[in-house]
């Protein structure tokens, strides 16, 4: 997502009374140079916006999970016994078809990442705010986990479902496992939609930490004078 509407963001989607960025930075405490709390408000709204939209653009991109070597959706660890038995027995091409679905239904469900993170934002408190701002390296992801994961896991849950289902990988992986797990010390869990939509949810997080450490860290990434006045105070600083 380009950067390029956010400069009129804050204005649509997050501040009240339509301020433009010239008129919140006219409230800058000439004697201080810090930034106020109506500022630091708007920078970290600003700030998340940006992080999650490219978040949600890079992973809801083709092969924005499959290509991932950190984030790609593989069989989970308790499976790998069983998936290398059915790759020996010539049913490697079932498994490559089962985990092509698996991140291709994430791919797609990341699209509506964004808009969920996006209301979430426009709930956010000046004293959420300053909490995150002070918060540490991660605090809006944070913030994002417990604000975002029930509508996350609601609005991705269908769509990898849809997914899965095209290529039989639920019904499958049901059918194997609930046989599996009669015999096995260590049960794998049969919903795979389940499983997906969790690790689908989790790379976005994921990704949404990279963009909070870009523009908390390097002073490049703050692409707006709000940003660089809210994440260059001392009070950024100094957490």
């Amino acid at each position: 997502m380009k950067h390029i509407f956010l400069a009129g963001a804050l204005c649509v989607t997050m501040l009240s009374g339509c301020e433009t960025t010239q008129q919140i930075l006219s409230t800058l405490p000439a004697s201080t140079g810090q930034p106020n709390s109506f500022q630091i408000a708007s920078g970290l709204k600003e700030a998340l916006t940006i992080g999650a939209q490219n978040s949600a653009s890079r992973l809801s991109a083709p092969n924005g999970f499959f290509t991932n070597a950190m984030l790609k959706i593989l069989m989970p660890p308790e499976a790998q016994k069983v998936e290398s038995t059915l790759r020996s027995l010539g049913m490697g091409g079932v498994v490559d078809k089962a985990i092509l679905a698996m991140n291709r239904g994430a791919e797609e469900a990341a699209k509506s990442a964004a808009p969920i993170f996006v209301n979430a934002i426009k709930q956010m408190t000046i004293t959420d705010a300053i909490g995150i701002l002070r918060g540490g390296d991660f605090a809006a992801t944070d913030y994002f986990k417990q604000r975002t994961t029930a509508a996350l896991t609601t609005a991705f849950s269908p769509v990898i479902n849809n997914a899965l289902k095209k290529v039989d990988a639920t019904k499958y992986w049901a059918d194997v496992f609930s046989v599996y797990n009669k015999f096995s010390k260590t049960p794998v869990n049969t919903d795979l939609t389940a499983y997906v939509t969790e690790r689908a949810i989790n790379g976005i997080f994921h990704e949404v930490g990279v963009e909070e450490q870009k523009i908390r860290k390097d002073p490049a990434a703050r692409v707006t004078e709000l940003l660089k006045t809210v994440f260059g105070s001392q009070l950024a600083q100094n957490k």
